[in-house]
């Protein structure tokens, strides 16, 4: 059996583990973009077909966009869709595009979670393709997490550094996504309703696959295709709370706010946390556990979370399955090395599992800020941690739960997912 986690069976150590595995796999299954894709859009009697409206294909040109980790699965299945049909497309994803090469789609690279001069070129190539397109012309786009990051697009005179100093301000100080979202919509010409109005007066399907807990779809890759509520003040307002002087070059934009741009754009939430959590739910529920789930949208402190998933735990009775959905933080301070905020909720959470408990906190596209999804903790990493003379507070104090689990053994491993829907935490008693 192929398993999208790369090193199940080495983790598979028990039964217990061996189900929570199995949970996580039917999570990832469930938000598959490209086998999304594939039963979302139906092409018949020369038209598309999405949900209960069908767009007319008869003489217009059709092109793609997609932006963000899923960008290139939605790229190879809109060209499966599509054939011939599609004139042209871009996918601008965070990894290098592997399997089916794309014939019609550009496909670029960008840096996440911080932009670079490489984010920059491909956001003015997706600018300069929607540049002069009709109002025949039907655009499909792909937005999906990481794309806020990829849109990097600043107004001169700054630079993706002077966005490179504020992300490592806000997160260094705990900002939340929508916080950070919120000034990064007002320093790229793409961001924040950008996007559609570039495309204009072409008409315009978004299909969002959201990592932002509410699914607010203004936020999701700082919604480039979304009528933007907040403005320029509000984004001063967001670095005043955190304490931040801008930078003097520093120009904060206020994003299209002309309804014209949006008449003609559908946007659709096409993949949550809650298809994930759904497919768990299922799959826990086949093993015989008797599953809850409690949170959709959790925040906070990732070290506090996995304390509050611990302590519910720990009431819960014999055979149950707690499954959570949403994004932590990770407050750092001067010092600080290597890790993700599921691993250090993993990591946090160990001390205070009791026997036959375990957690299993994880990232969604597979990248928990390293090359690892997340961690597993149970008392099989409790035996890992003894036979190498770990210490668990000492890892914690200095922010290196990588490290940590590395040493163990016990991190969870699944290479790029191609998806993104927030972070999944399995919470399991014996």
């Amino acid at each position: 059996m192929t398993h999208r986690i790369q090193n199940f069976e080495a983790l598979a150590e028990s039964h217990e583990r061996r189900d929570a595995l199995a949970i996580a796999e039917a999570g990832l299954a469930a938000i598959d973009v490209g086998a999304a894709l594939a039963r979302a859009l139906r092409i018949e009697d020369d038209g598309l077909h999405l949900n209960e409206k069908v767009y007319p294909l008869t003489e217009r040109r059709i092109f793609f966009i997609g932006v963000g980790k899923c960008a290139n699965a939605a790229a190879q299945a809109v060209e499966r869709i599509f054939g011939d049909r599609l004139e042209g497309g871009i996918a601008f994803d965070v990894s290098p595009l592997e399997g089916t090469p794309l014939r019609k789609v550009e496909a670029y690279v960008g840096s996440h979670p911080l932009p670079t001069e490489a984010n920059v070129q491909a956001a003015k190539r997706i600018a300069a393709f929607l540049t002069g397109r009709s109002e025949a012309d039907l655009v499909i786009t792909l937005i999906s997490g990481g794309g806020s990051t990829l849109l990097c697009l600043p107004p001169a005179p700054m630079s993706c550094m002077d966005e490179v100093a504020l992300w490592n301000e806000l997160t260094t100080r705990g900002a939340t996504i929508q916080d950070i979202n919120t000034v990064r919509k007002h320093i790229s010409l793409l961001r924040g309703g950008g996007l559609a109005a570039a495309a204009y007066p072409a008409e315009v399907v978004s299909l969002i696959v959201s990592d932002v807990p509410g699914n607010d779809l203004g936020f999701v890759a700082s919604g480039p295709t979304v009528p933007d509520t907040t403005s320029a003040g509000d984004a001063e307002d967001v670095l005043a709370r955190y304490g931040i002087v801008p930078a003097a070059n520093l120009e904060l934009l206020e994003t299209p706010k002309d309804p014209n741009y949006f008449k003609r754009v559908t946007n659709l939430l096409f993949l949550t946390n809650g298809d994930a959590l759904a497919a768990m739910r299922q799959e826990a529920e086949r093993r015989e556990y008797k599953c809850e789930v409690v949170d959709d949208r959790f925040a906070g402190e990732a070290r506090e979370v996995g304390h509050a998933v611990v302590e519910k735990l720990r009431d819960a009775p014999e055979k149950t399955v707690l499954l959570y959905a949403g994004e932590s933080t990770v407050t750092l301070g001067e010092h600080y090395g290597k890790g993700g905020r599921n691993q250090e909720m993993a990591l946090a959470a160990l001390n205070e599992l009791r026997e036959g408990e375990l957690i299993l906190p994880f990232a969604s596209d597979g990248r928990d800020n390293t090359d690892c999804a997340g961690a597993i903790g149970d008392e099989v990493t409790r035996a890992h941690v003894f036979a190498r003379n770990l210490s668990i507070e000492e890892h914690l104090d200095a922010h290196t739960a990588y490290d940590f689990f590395a040493a163990t053994g016990d991190s969870l491993i699944t290479g790029y997912t191609g998806s993104n829907v927030s972070d999944l935490i399995i919470a399991m008693k014996k």
